[in-house]
């Protein structure tokens, strides 16, 4: 069950990033200097109903998280990327090669092989405060190191940005976990722990700063940088706070490091194929053709 709603969210993550780059690509630029652009996404149409499938997406994800590991879910919303291809190909006409077939291919078999042989088990809803403190200031750090590195051409952006939000996202879903953990308790213990605020506060900037890259007009380096950073530090939480671990024996880790590398480099093989088959983009700040 956990597995399905995972795989239900990163459907509807796909179709949402899918047409919130359409409603973004109708604007002249979107940029964090600049917070009327991001007000002016709201007067799209396509924006809208994308923000609202990934509210559903959120929703099935925090199903997922309830009934699984950190460690599983995550990973398995790589498989968005996969999502990406079919819906560009019948919302925007976009062309999928073999290439794209060939990593699609890839993020299936290694995904399958990481739930297979992984299997993570043991671990904790929660971590010290202190274990916290530290994990938000080293991703926090790291996420203002790369934002400063992100100007330049369309795809650098797309693929900065992603990161950052990709990131953000792994560390609010991370949160999720303790937060879902105090909701079974009621609502009122809920709010009274730090750790569902720390979550709005990340889940709503990782969004924010997804809007700019998607709004690149690049989406294949966005989704993939978010569907990557995501697991990656989904993962590293999982396993350095929460205490999960891989099923033994140690070839079945093995197996499972191997079939998580093969997914990840399924994400950035679909990428790089559809920043190639949409030609070369202006770096002038022009919004580029819509990308699936």
């Amino acid at each position: 069950m956990a597995a399905a709603l995972a795989l239900a969210a990163a459907l509807f993550f796909a179709l949402a990033a899918t047409l919130q780059q359409k409603g973004a690509l109708n604007l002249p630029t979107i940029s964090l200097a600049d917070p009327k652009s991001l007000l002016r996404l709201v007067g799209q149409r396509a924006w809208l109903v994308g923000t609202l499938v990934l509210g559903c997406g959120y929703v099935f994800q925090a199903g997922a998280l309830d009934r699984g590991r950190l460690s599983v879910i995550q990973p398995l919303l790589v498989s968005s990327v996969v999502f990406v291809l079919p819906l560009g190909y019948f919302m925007t006409s976009q062309r999928v090669g073999r290439r794209e077939i060939l990593g699609a291919a890839a993020i299936v078999l290694g995904l399958s092989g990481f739930v297979i042989f992984g299997d993570p088990a043991g671990g904790s809803a929660n971590a010290s405060d202190t274990q916290w403190a530290v994990t938000i200031a080293l991703i926090a750090l790291a996420c203002v190191a790369l934002l400063l590195l992100g100007n330049g051409g369309l795809s650098r952006k797309a693929a900065v940005y992603g990161t950052v939000a990709g990131m953000l996202f792994g560390l609010s879903s991370s949160l999720a976990m303790p937060t879902l953990d105090f909701l079974h308790e009621g609502v009122g213990t809920m709010l009274s722990h730090w750790q569902c605020y720390a979550l709005a506060v990340a889940g709503v900037l990782a969004f924010v700063i997804q809007q700019v890259s998607l709004g690149t007009g690049r989406l294949a380096p966005s989704v993939a940088t978010v569907s990557v950073a995501n697991p990656v530090v989904s993962i590293l939480i999982g396993a350095l706070l929460l205490n999960e671990t891989l099923s033994r024996p140690a070839w079945h880790v093995a197996l499972a490091i191997v079939g998580l590398g093969l997914g990840l480099a399924g994400a950035v093989a679909i990428s790089l194929a559809r920043e190639t088959s949409t030609g070369p983009a202006p770096d002038d700040g022009t919004p580029a053709p819509a990308a699936a």
